[in-house]
């Protein structure tokens, strides 16, 4: 693909608005803040109130192998609430999506009563729900998330990612060959447990940023990386939310909630592996973090390392099995402690 970098995000969706005929300098452009990725979110805000929202790429893009465009298609068909695509500009690697505003799902809880919570969180856990059962249905190659999967290798990357970016580059952790090859035995452990689990659809990044509250209802957004997984990982993602913290008694509800909407019995093994999925999961974003601190300068993730390493503290006090990993994580970093 074609780099774009000499251009600025603002030169490129500027050459978009005067292809459209839509060159009016009372055409308002403004920058919102992004995932931890390398899109580009603007908004631009036409004189009659009305909004579109610009998502750009690093790159030129190709429509018939974006994988942004492949999943809005399918969940469309999953009759999914996504943001429409109004438009594209390939050579600007742009597309032009609904504006759905600015509350997510952790901007509503904010304000939102006990009951509303409640009431959202299983509008949200339907969604999780649909995706698995509509997925069964609708399971095709013509659709990437159907041909990728996190399976062991994918699990395995994402921790090994974990041990070079957050405890070594972020943490500044001097990890003795030893050490390494433990934590490699235990995260290949990990991994493989996982990947024996039935796969089901993911989204792969289901938490309260990435739903959007918009006129009553619940949409999803940055749905590009879905994928097959274990039933439990976007369960996870939801009510163990890297960036947003719930009562035990609440992740209760919610995922008796879960078993009802699938008419199933709760497996006797369904929150062993619930850590399990919570301890990768967790461990996967610290890299994620720590990448984005060391790497890239992006200091945003830093006041959610917290809340996410006590979420691999609490999985592990809950898997007598990975007690070395935590008593290995504890000894290199404080965070764990």
């Amino acid at each position: 693909m074609t780099t774009l970098r000499n251009e600025t995000y603002e030169q490129r969706a500027k050459t978009y608005l005067e292809r459209s005929g839509l060159d009016k300098s009372d055409i308002r452009l403004s920058h919102l803040k992004g995932d931890a990725s390398n899109r580009h979110y603007m908004r631009a805000t036409f004189p009659d109130g009305s909004s579109r929202i610009l998502l750009l790429h690093e790159a030129a893009i190709n429509s018939k192998n974006l994988p942004f465009l492949n999943v809005s298609e399918l969940f469309m068909q999953m009759s999914i609430r996504i943001p429409a695509i109004h438009d594209k500009a390939e050579d600007l690697g742009i597309l032009i999506l609904d504006d759905l505003g600015d509350t997510t799902l952790f901007d509503f809880t904010k304000t939102a009563s006990p009951d509303e919570c409640r009431k959202v969180y299983t509008e949200a856990i339907k969604i999780i729900v649909h995706l698995q059962k509509q997925g069964e249905k609708l399971a095709s190659p013509s659709y990437v998330p159907f041909t990728q999967a996190l399976d062991e290798e994918k699990l395995n990357w994402e921790l090994k990612f974990f041990l070079d970016h957050f405890l070594v580059l972020y943490s500044r952790a001097n990890i003795s060959a030893t050490a390494r090859k433990a934590f490699e035995e235990d995260f290949r452990r990990l991994s493989k447990l996982l990947s024996q689990e039935t796969q089901v659809l993911c989204h792969r990044d289901y938490h309260s940023r990435n739903l959007m509250r918009y006129r009553g209802n619940l949409f999803v957004i940055d749905f590009q990386d879905a994928r097959m997984g274990p039933d439990t990982y976007d369960l996870v993602s939801l009510l163990k939310d890297c960036y947003l913290e719930h009562k035990d008694s609440f992740i209760q509800v919610m995922l008796d909630y879960y078993h009802h909407q699938m008419g199933k019995t709760v497996r006797p093994n369904f929150y062993e592996r619930f850590e399990l999925m919570s301890l990768q999961r967790h461990l996967k974003a610290l890299g994620t973090f720590g990448y984005q601190a060391a790497v890239l300068g992006n200091k945003s993730y830093v006041a959610d390392i917290p809340r996410t390493a006590g979420y691999v503290v609490k999985a592990c006090k809950q898997l007598p099995q990975f007690a070395r990993l935590r008593d290995m994580l504890n000894t290199y970093t404080s965070h764990f402690s």
